[in-house]
C-alpha cells in the first residue's frame, strides 16, 4: 500500500475515533463510528488473501449490524424522550438496545463469535490496531450512557470473563488466544463500569499496554501458532526469557502490573456487595491464567527440533525498532510498585 494512502487511511481511523469521543449527539457519535469502520476495512485487506478478506467481510457486516442497531436506539431514544443526547438516554428499552450494540461492536460475550475469527485472518499489526484502538470509541459511548438496567452490565461483563476464559483453554492459534484474552480482559472492565469510570479506564490503558507488549513480542519472531514459540528463543533470547512475564502479566499473577487492575476491580465490587459476582470473576482469572502459562511453557521449556540451522539466528543483526517494545514491557512488568499513587489518583 502507498504511504499516502496508509497516512489518509490512518488519519480517518484517528479522526472517526476523535469525533466519537467529542460527541454529545447519538447521529454525530454513530458518524464517527462509521468513519472509524471504513478507515480500517481496507487496512484489513490489503494484503489480498482469501482470509484477510474473509476476517475483513465477516467484521464489516458485524461492524454494519452493530451500526444500524445503534442507531436504532438512539432513533427509539428521540422517538420517546425527544433527546438525542447521549447522555439522556434513560428510558429502559433504548438503553438495553444500545448496549447490547455497543457490545457487538467490542465483541462481548454473547455477541463475541466473530472476534477470534476476524482476529485470525488478520497480520499481527492490524490485529493490533483492533484488539486496541478500535475499542476505544465504542468504550467512550458505554462510559457516557446512563444504565437503566445495571445488571446487565455485570452480566455481560461477567459472561465474557467465563468465556473469555474457557474459549481461549483449547486453541493453538496465538491471535484465537488474544482474541479470547481481549474478551476476557473488556468482561473485568465492564463489571467495574457503573460502579467506577476511572478504574475501568485504568483497565483500560494496562490493557492497551501489555496486549502492545505481547502482539510487538509476537510480530518480532514472526509467530502465530504454539508450535511456532518453541523457535523464537533463537532469534531474540533475551525477549523470550522476558515473555512469560508479560503472558503472566496479561493473566493478573503478582507482583505484575496484570494484577492491579484485577485486585482493585476485587476490591471495588466487594465494597458494591457483589460477593458472589466476584468470585466467580476471580475464579474465570484462573481459566485465562492457564492458557497463559501454556503458552510460557511452550516458549521458554520446549525446544523446536531440527534447529541446528536456526540456532545462530541471535547472532544476526536486527533491524527492527524495539524501543517502544522495551518500554511496554517494562511497564508490563514493573507497573505495581506504583499502585498505592495510581489508587489516590482514580479513587480520591
Amino acid at each position: 500500500m502507498s504511504p499516502h494512502i496508509l497516512t489518509i487511511f490512518l488519519f480517518c481511523l484517528g479522526l472517526g475515533t476523535m469525533v466519537t469521543f467529542s460527541s454529545s449527539h447519538w447521529l454525530l457519535a454513530w458518524m464517527g463510528l462509521e468513519i472509524n469502520t471504513l478507515a480500517i476495512i481496507p487496512l484489513m485487506a490489503q494484503h489480498h488473501h482469501p482470509r484477510a478478506v474473509e476476517a475483513t467481510t465477516k467484521y464489516f457486516l458485524i461492524q454494519a449490524a452493530a451500526a444500524a442497531t445503534l442507531l436504532f436506539a438512539g432513533m427509539i431514544n428521540a422517538w420517546i424522550t425527544g433527546q438525542w443526547y447521549i447522555n439522556d438516554m434513560v428510558h429502559p428499552v433504548p438503553s438495553t438496545v444500545m448496549t447490547l450494540a455497543l457490545a457487538l461492536k467490542l465483541g462481548l460475550a454473547p455477541a463475541h463469535a466473530w472476534l477470534p475469527d476476524v482476529l485470525q485472518g488478520l497480520n499481527l499489526n492490524i490485529g493490533l490496531v483492533l484488539a486496541t484502538w478500535q475499542k476505544l470509541a465504542p468504550f467512550s459511548l458505554l462510559l457516557q450512557m446512563q444504565h437503566s438496567s445495571p445488571l446487565l452490565l455485570v452480566f455481560l461483563g461477567l459472561l465474557s470473563t467465563l468465556v473469555g476464559g474457557w474459549g481461549g483453554l483449547n486453541q493453538t492459534q496465538l491471535r484465537k488466544i488474544l482474541a479470547y484474552s481481549s474478551i476476557a480482559h473488556l468482561g473485568w472492565m465492564l463489571l467495574v463500569l457503573q460502579f467506577s469510570p476511572n478504574l475501568t479506564l485504568l483497565t483500560l490503558l494496562l490493557y492497551f499496554v501489555m496486549t502492545f507488549s505481547i502482539f510487538s513480542l509476537f510480530a518480532l519472531n514472526n509467530s502465530t501458532s504454539i508450535n511456532s514459540l518453541a523457535t523464537a528463543w533463537t532469534k531474540a533470547p533475551a525477549l523470550s526469557a522476558l515473555a512469560p512475564l508479560i503472558l503472566l502479566s496479561l493473566g493478573g499473577l503478582p507482583p505484575l502490573a496484570g494484577f492491579l487492575p484485577k485486585w482493585m476491580i476485587i476490591q471495588e465490587l466487594s465494597h458494591q456487595g457483589m460477593a458472589l459476582f466476584t468470585t466467580i470473576a476471580a475464579l474465570s482469572a484462573l481459566l485465562s491464567l492457564y492458557f497463559y502459562l501454556r503458552l510460557s511453557y511452550a516458549m521458554t521449556l520446549t525446544f523446536s527440533p531440527n534447529n541446528i540451522t536456526g540456532a545462530l539466528n541471535w547472532r544476526l543483526s536486527n533491524k527492527s525498532i524495539n524501543l517502544p517494545l522495551a518500554i511496554s514491557s517494562s511497564v508490563t512488568v514493573l507497573l505495581l510498585p506504583l499502585a498505592p499513587a495510581m489508587t489516590s489518583i482514580i479513587m480520591p
